[in-house]
């Protein structure tokens, strides 16, 4: 089935392996970044070979209307933990404020059909673990100022859907890694680091256990979700391979 779809931050590490894999399959995508320090505008050629791709410079925020559409996939978002530490504000108006603006533009839609907001959250969400892997229904405890953003966020979702009946899935993929990864992530900074002959510096030793999952995998599980899946559902996202950080630098 042709579809047409947004992709927020299409520009990011995670958005373009999304929106690639959306025009691989014919969808029609429209494509939303507001190239921060982190997008890689050199991935426009790339996807502007697809005549179905259309490109929309924009913070989600600023967004005002939509076209007619079946899915919003958003990606768009700030990321790093440390960041979020350092300056959490910017943190609030993307993936707080900016969730907000899209649940208002898709509620708007409300007397014609609804797309269905594919919301990109994080398995940070559900704090630590010593032991097992958390489920879907687990409470969410975040312990730093990014996953409580997006923490926030899914609560937005959950309650929009409730209340104004605008549809949803909630994906919250593990760690991933992949060809563009920006280079403040673990595994793109160690090669940096090793490359140069300089030493990593790792968080508690590198002792903190992270599950990683290829952002390949997690894109052609966007499309399964989207095509099997169910709407109004959160879905783990993960590859279950579990390692701990140092473990990771060793290997690079």
């Amino acid at each position: 089935m042709k579809r047409v779809v947004y992709v927020t931050g299409c520009l990011g590490f995670i958005g373009y392996h999304v929106t690639k894999e959306c025009l691989d399959q014919g969808w029609y995508v429209i494509g939303v970044d507001k190239v921060t320090y982190a997008a890689n505008v050199q991935l426009l050629d790339e996807l502007n070979k697809y005549p179905q791709f259309k490109f929309v410079k924009s913070d989600i925020n600023d967004l005002e209307s939509l076209y007619e559409c079946d899915y919003i996939i958003n990606t768009a978002a700030e990321t790093h933990v440390d960041n979020s530490i350092v300056s959490s504000g910017v943190f609030l108006k993307s993936n707080v404020n900016g969730v907000y603006n899209l649940l208002q533009l898709i509620k708007e839609k409300s007397k014609f059909k609804m797309p269905t907001l594919l919301h990109f959250s994080t398995d940070e969400v559900y704090g630590d673990i010593e032991v097992g892997s958390h489920k879907e229904t687990d409470l969410l405890k975040p312990s730093n100022p990014y996953s409580a953003t997006k923490a926030s966020a899914d609560m937005l979702v959950l309650a929009w859907a409730r209340t104004y009946n605008v549809p949803f899935v909630i994906v919250r993929p593990t760690n991933n890694y992949g060809i563009g990864q920006y280079v403040e992530k673990l595994i793109p900074k160690a090669v940096k680091y090793f490359s140069l002959g300089k030493k990593l510096p790792l968080h508690e030793n590198g002792s903190p256990v992270r599950t990683w999952l290829n952002v390949s995998d997690t894109a052609k599980a966007v499309i399964t979700i989207i095509n099997s899946g169910t709407v109004n559902e959160i879905y783990n996202i993960s590859g279950n391979y579990e390692d701990t950080n140092l473990n990771v630098a060793r290997k690079i």
